[in-house]
């Protein structure tokens, strides 16, 4: 399986091609297959992704998961404690107060 990843040019957030557009969520990638390196190079051109790349990635039944830790990280968190992990999906992720 291949994935596409990258960062959103706005904000900076990981990012995982959908088969349709971006994704922070890892659970809405797809498998790009033979086109994963063809896709990174077209959103890279466009402007609409900084610095995607191609990774190997594995099915779960929570959806796809990369397969290299380094990876995993940038999908699911931190490693020591997942109860300190951005959940994209909460309103407040976005709005970080410095």
């Amino acid at each position: 399986m291949k994935l596409v990843t990258g960062n959103d040019l706005p904000s900076g957030d990981v990012i995982w091609w959908t088969g349709q557009g971006w994704s922070r969520h890892i659970e809405e990638a797809v498998d790009a297959g033979d086109h994963a390196e063809a896709i990174a190079r077209a959103e890279e051109a466009s402007r609409r992704v900084n610095v995607p790349y191609v990774i190997e990635g594995v099915a779960t039944p929570e959806g796809p998961r990369p397969a290299h830790i380094k990876d995993r990280i940038r999908a699911l968190g931190p490693t020591v404690r997942p109860d300190l992990t951005l959940k994209p999906a909460d309103p407040a992720a976005g709005s970080w107060v410095i």
